[in-house]
């Protein structure tokens, strides 16, 4: 099951929640004060990782983080294309796509229409 959290904090009361477990316990197992948990809920302080960690696996939980690759919206096969072209041939290719993209807005081209 994965959940996503907006914050360290949410993820951090919505664990101990599930687990039944009071802020002033959950202060307890950590070593620190039931207010520390409640910044850190209230996000008022944003935890570092191994911290937020820490206290997940206190709940009997782990902290898994991932990075994904993110969708730019760019074309790299199409990058990689036109850098195969001259300079000459990339100029070419760019201002006929700006011609392209005016004549299919309504504005002015950069060479005389027959």
């Amino acid at each position: 099951m994965s959940l996503k959290a907006d914050t360290p904090g949410r993820l951090l009361r919505e664990a101990r929640i599930r687990h039944g477990v009071s802020q002033k316990r959950l202060a307890i197992r950590a070593g620190t004060t039931q207010s520390a948990i409640s910044r850190i809920e209230k996000d008022r302080v944003s935890p570092t990782v191994q911290t937020l960690g820490g206290l997940l696996h206190l709940l009997g939980e782990d902290l898994a983080l991932a990075a994904e690759k993110r969708d730019t919206g760019i074309d790299l096969s199409l990058n990689r294309r036109n850098l195969e072209l001259s300079p000459e041939q990339r100029v070419h290719r760019g201002l006929e796509f700006a011609d392209f993209a005016r004549r299919n807005r309504g504005g002015e081209t950069t060479e005389q229409e027959p």
